[in-house]
């Protein structure tokens, strides 16, 4: 099976050509025959694109429904609950954290012979290293994205932001925010180590050594954040109401902000940050696995509907072709530098196990202290 490693500067990276969303064909070539029943899909908000699934149903006789999770661990506490029999026909997995679900038994493998628009994927996403596993694919890549460090552009420089330091400026005192466990992997890459952690997967004393350091200094740092969050629908309203002018965060909640026209930027500091990839997937024993492969198919089908997942998100997609269907504006949204580029690792689950079992209770310590 064919691998490609996918570089840094291919990942979340837009052309300069674009235009406006013209309208969209049918989804599907000819007329198909309408099919019976619903397919669940679990994803977060907006991924989804309102005006595909109306179109989607329309042509299909499928119906859509759809339950919004914010949070992987808690969709895979949701799926482990829920064996042998799901309720759900495609859930919504980042890449780094496949591991996870397959070693658990929750996902089947993805049959990619039965999606004929498989092709429309650009293969830097479809056939990269982290997405093949056990010789399998497990799932559909549709939206990649990066940790970012988002700023207030009224209040804070480009200048201060080239660097995390800014995180932990004291005039800015009280108006941070980050996800903990999210913000421990970037941390560690800050301080110099390996945030993945699988430098020390044979050293798990030095592993625990530096997730103690990273512990520590966010303990000491605590001042300064006025908010731990959890989605990204909460970052935003922060940012809206002016509670924060410095967080970290995922670059789709802070994208739509962007093209909302606020005071928003978003970079990728000189220290570096991580990138990842959202994928759709089918869980094993899904109660209607032949619908949700046709949702996927026809979520590949065109790059207009690729552009418009980006534009709903935030973040950007892996249809070929999709970002000649963005604005200017959209495309300023959802797209980084070479030189922040040059900094974007993707995150990677090798050492998932061992980094978890000391990251878990060094987040919740950081929450008591």
């Amino acid at each position: 099976m064919t691998r490609i490693t996918a570089n840094r500067r291919a990942f979340i990276k837009t052309s300069a050509a674009g235009a406006a969303v013209l309208a969209a064909p049918a989804i599907f070539r000819g007329t198909p025959a309408r099919a019976a029943g619903v397919v669940n899909v679990w994803t977060y908000a907006n991924f989804l694109p309102k005006e595909f699934k109306e179109e989607f149903q329309k042509e299909t006789g499928i119906q859509v429904q759809e339950r919004l999770v914010d949070d992987q661990g808690k969709q895979f506490n949701l799926l482990t609950a829920e064996q042998p029999n799901p309720t759900v026909d495609i859930v919504t997995v980042a890449g780094h954290r496949f591991l996870q679900f397959i070693d658990a038994g929750l996902l089947a493998p993805m049959d990619t012979g039965r999606l004929k628009n498989w092709g429309n994927i650009n293969p830097v996403f479809s056939e990269s290293d982290w997405a093949i596993i056990k010789d399998q694919k497990w799932g559909a890549p549709i939206l990649s994205g990066a940790e970012v460090l988002a700023y207030n552009t009224e209040i804070v420089t480009p200048e201060e932001a080239k660097s995390w330091d800014v995180m932990f400026d004291k005039k800015y005192e009280g108006q941070t925010a980050y996800i903990i466990q999210d913000m421990m992997s970037v941390m560690m890459l800050y301080k110099g180590y390996d945030g993945n952690m699988i430098e020390y997967i044979d050293n798990p004393e030095k592993a625990a050594e530096i997730v103690k350091e990273t512990r520590d200094f966010m303990i000491a740092n605590k001042s300064m954040v006025r908010k731990f969050y959890d989605s990204g629908a909460e970052i935003q309203q922060m940012f809206v109401n002016q509670d924060v002018v410095l967080a970290h965060a995922w670059n789709g909640p802070i994208s739509k902000l962007i093209m909302d026209g606020l005071p928003v930027a978003m970079t990728i500091p000189k220290e570096g940050s991580y990138g990842f990839v959202y994928t759709f997937n089918i869980p094993a024993n899904a109660p209607n696995a032949d619908n949700a492969y046709t949702l996927l198919d026809a979520l590949l089908a065109r790059p207009e509907i690729g552009a418009n997942m980006t534009r709903t998100s935030g973040f950007i997609s892996t249809i070929n072709g999709a970002e000649q269907h963005l604005t200017d504006l959209e495309k300023k949204a959802s797209s980084f530098t070479e030189v922040e580029l040059a900094g974007l690792q993707f995150f990677r689950a090798e050492a998932n196990d061992m980094k978890y079992k000391l990251v878990d209770p060094a987040v919740e310590e950081i929450k008591a202290a």
